[in-house]
């Protein structure tokens, strides 16, 4: 019997599971940026930093905050209308997932460019002005991402990527992109080649901070909901990449990424989705034209890595989401 990896693997989802397409926007209720952030777990104190530094952030451009709560933090919400009314807060109760509470804000917003923003995030000051001046100048730009530091000083580098094509994922499957970081061959996911201070063409940035031209998203729709909590953004710059539309990594633009982040609370479900994501990603994207000896290597890669991360989320010795990321065989 010749096997298939479709016949021991979970039925692919399908193509895509939006919930819309972006609505065209009045001009007269337009402004220049709509910023969206989920809270679920994040302390009321780092979601008020990340508002805070959102108010500095626009300051010669109009923009319109939108906070999309999951509901576990019944205190939340009326701490947010009482301390920042001028946020558009919604509710999402419904654990769908982050591209689902991202969707809801997204698909009412009136932004000309749209602005993912995590809850742990804090914007420099004047990050939305020079995002969207960036963006103004480079009428080809679909999407970009800032310079995104870790509260250590050292740059995450999920904000400047390569997307994980069959040969990337098997060079980090093998430890060689680990061994050669800094390789223009080995060391391409994460672009470790070039200077953290010079800024380049990218294929994809990372939704913790990420502008996307509404026109772009227009295009392509928004988020796909069959991505819970990774992966998300990857798929988003692919859409985006395959219509045509040019990404870049904006280092003259700086931002703090916390990462006190809520999965550190669901520690298992952390690890499963962000297996699961990697597994959906390069299924949908590559699977079908990647040689199969390939593509089994890959496949199982991914799997034995994700059980493993999943046991010793269950044993309490899971990685945190850098661990994850690092470690990851594609990458989300």
């Amino acid at each position: 019997m010749i096997w298939s990896w479709k016949r021991v693997l979970p039925a692919l989802p399908p193509a895509m599971t939006y919930v819309g397409w972006l609505p065209s926007v009045d001009k007269g209720l337009a402004v220049d940026c709509s910023v969206v952030i989920v809270h679920r777990n994040a302390s009321h104190r780092t979601v008020e930093g990340c508002l805070q530094a959102c108010r500095l952030a626009a300051e010669r451009h109009s923009c319109e905050v939108f906070v999309v709560d999951q509901g576990v933090d019944p205190l939340f919400p009326g701490l947010i209308k009482e301390r920042y009314p001028e946020v558009v807060l919604r509710s999402d109760p419904s654990d769908r997932g982050y591209s689902a509470s991202n969707n809801q804000a997204l698909l009412e917003s009136h932004g000309r460019y749209l602005l993912l923003l995590n809850d742990d995030v804090v914007l420099s000051r004047g990050a939305i002005d020079r995002l969207v001046d960036w963006m103004e100048v480079h009428p080809r730009c679909g999407y970009a991402g800032p310079r995104l530091l870790l509260a250590d000083g050292w740059l995450d580098r999920a904000c400047r990527r390569s997307f994980p094509t069959p040969l990337i994922s098997l060079f980090r499957l093998t430890g060689l992109s680990a061994l050669f970081p800094r390789s223009r061959y080995f060391g391409r996911y994460n672009l470790g080649y070039l200077p953290e201070e010079e800024a380049a063409p990218v294929e994809a940035v990372v939704g913790a901070c990420m502008l996307v031209r509404r026109q772009a998203a227009a295009d392509v729709g928004v988020l796909d909901e069959c991505y819970f909590m990774y992966g998300e953004d990857l798929d988003w710059c692919f859409r985006l990449h395959a219509a045509g539309w040019e990404g870049w990594y904006v280092p003259q633009v700086l931002a703090v990424h916390l990462k006190r982040s809520s999965s550190r609370q669901r520690p298992v479900r952390t690890a499963y989705e962000f297996y699961r994501a990697m597994m959906i990603f390069f299924r949908r994207h590559y699977a079908q034209a990647t040689p199969p000896p390939v593509t089994y290597v890959i496949l199982v890669g991914i799997l034995l890595r994700g059980g493993l991360a999943v046991l010793r989320a269950v044993g309490g010795r899971g990685e945190g989401v850098g661990e994850l990321r690092e470690g990851a065989v594609g990458g989300t």
